[in-house]
């Protein structure tokens, strides 16, 4: 069960035939998205309200936000300049983020983990931290945020890219954490990195964790003036 799957199915009911979507982030089953955007080709006019109805058909844990015209050429997925991904870490038992972070029972240093946070910016290959079988031409990905932040009850790291590896983000985090422990030193990390070996690393961080929060597209390309 995917959200796009749940989404097209919705938008089958509300406009009586199938509705190819494309998305513009796939995720591992079990992350959370506070923003994503799908795109389809759709030459009748839309009446009602699109969004208010696919709401009511959709299950309680997916809502449409928005629905708005684009250009002809417009494409949620390559037409991306960034995406922005948040990653939640709490260190006291709490069954309200037991589904939204990692319990992590351990003290980090919020200090070491800041500056293997800093080693990713930049363009860099990042095989050691993608999960094997990833079908992609290239493993190089610019990152220009990478930073933790200590909050009530834990840890956030949030991380801006122009493109993110199968399982990347998970992998970043869960080996940063070993920094943050003294279980490994700032420069074995970065050595990790340029290793392109992706069992130096450590992929233990759990989905839930991991929040898509924002996809950045270039201005103009939502035509505001005829949304939905």
């Amino acid at each position: 069960m995917t959200i796009q799957g749940e989404l097209e199915k919705a938008m089958a009911i509300l406009f009586r035939e199938k509705v190819p979507l494309t998305g513009s982030s796939r995720t591992d089953a079990g992350v959370h998205a506070a923003k994503n955007f799908f795109h389809f080709d759709w030459e009748r006019e839309i009446e009602g309200d699109p969004v208010y109805q696919l709401n009511a058909i959709l299950p309680a844990d997916i809502a449409v936000l928005e629905m708005a015209l684009v250009s002809p050429e417009a494409h949620c997925r390559f037409d991306a300049l960034a995406r922005e991904y948040e990653y939640r870490v709490y260190n006291s038992k709490d069954p309200f983020l037991a589904d939204r972070g990692w319990f992590y029972p351990y003290p980090l240093d919020v200090d070491l983990l800041n500056l293997a946070a800093v080693t990713i910016l930049g363009t860099h290959d990042f095989t050691s931290f993608a999960k094997r079988n990833t079908q992609v031409h290239t493993h190089q990905c610019t990152i220009m945020k990478s930073e933790w932040s200590l909050d009530q009850g834990g840890y956030t790291y949030k991380v801006k890219g122009n493109r993110f590896l199968r399982g990347m983000v998970r992998g970043l985090v869960a080996t940063m954490t070993r920094v943050g422990r003294g279980r490994i030193t700032v420069e074995e990390f970065g050595q990790i990195l340029v290793s392109g070996d992706c069992t130096q690393a450590d992929f233990s961080a759990p989905a839930q964790g991991l929040l898509l929060s924002d996809v950045l597209y270039k201005e103009g390309l939502f035509l505001d003036a005829e949304k939905l």
